[in-house]
């Protein structure tokens, strides 16, 4: 054994903390477990390679030979998804910790225009493509969405790789920065050709209110907006095309038939963005 394989397998365990999907972190918590045991052995080694390895470096790799152990057990207990917060639900939770800063963007109202994304079918893409090839499209794509929403004065909340959430002061620069978004990507060759598909939903909504809860409904109100979404679709809410409709605006919006979302009572009215 040589250094250069202690190497690797550091290499490898750190490895999973750059995972953004949970296939993708499933197969590399198998990788990994397979570097730790690699380190172990080469940690109890007295081979003259390994011996030079100094005693910092000697630390550091049990620390992450015992971080992924950890992980693994975290794992195994309760599920990838105690670790992964990546679906349109979990985004929703992530408002709490950049409330001061969305309120900053807020409107003179007190409004802001919520945006939720997702590529469709991630994991499925994932699988097909392979690792390498995914976090070159998860880069990809963080490119043209973080660049559209940043274009157009928007504050990004959360990026969970396959996934944003954002704030805009008004609809229509959230609504402008969405097209942005499908245009680009309908542009980019090698996202067409996998394909990526990216679908978005966009509400509008009071920041606060005196009972504290309207704008958690409205997290959740565009949460379930981008759910209801597929393919490359932009929906936006009523509140969101009143808006619109009231400032005169070109967007061109066609009505979808009303929904039940998960969580809100009654039905809505969701209308399709044309781009």
């Amino acid at each position: 054994m040589n250094a250069a394989i202690v190497v690797e397998g550091v290499l490898g365990v750190v490895a999973l903390g750059t995972a953004t999907d949970a296939y993708l972190i499933r197969r590399r918590l198998k990788r990994s477990e397979e570097h730790v045991q690699v380190l172990e052995a080469a940690l109890r080694s007295n081979e003259p390679q390994v011996r030079l390895l100094d005693g910092k470096t000697r630390a550091m790799a049990r620390t992450v030979a015992n971080s992924v152990l950890q992980t693994a057990e975290r794992l195994r207990d309760g599920g990838v998804t105690r670790l992964l917060s990546s679906s349109l639900d979990d985004l929703a939770t992530w408002v709490t910790a950049d409330q001061k800063a969305i309120e900053r963007i807020a409107a003179p109202d007190g409004t802001v225009t919520l945006f939720f994304s997702d590529i469709e079918n991630s994991t499925s893409i994932n699988e097909h493509i392979g690792d390498s090839a995914w976090l070159r499209t998860l880069k990809d794509h963080e490119t043209i969405v973080r660049s559209a929403i940043e274009a157009q004065s928007g504050h990004v909340v959360k990026n969970s790789g396959d996934g944003f959430m954002a704030v805009f002061r008004d609809p229509f620069a959230a609504v402008t920065a969405s097209t942005d978004i499908q245009r680009k990507l309908a542009a980019h060759k090698r996202l067409v050709r996998i394909p990526v598909r990216v679908r978005i939903g966009l509400h509008s909504g009071p920041v606060v209110s005196h009972e504290g809860d309207f704008f958690g409904k409205n997290v959740a109100m565009a949460a379930r907006v981008a759910d209801k979404a597929s393919g490359s679709e932009i929906l936006a809410s009523e509140a969101v095309r009143d808006v619109l409709t009231a400032a005169h605006t070109n967007v061109r919006m066609t009505a979808i038939a009303e929904v039940e979302l998960k969580g809100l009572s009654g039905t809505h009215r969701l209308w399709r963005v044309s781009y």
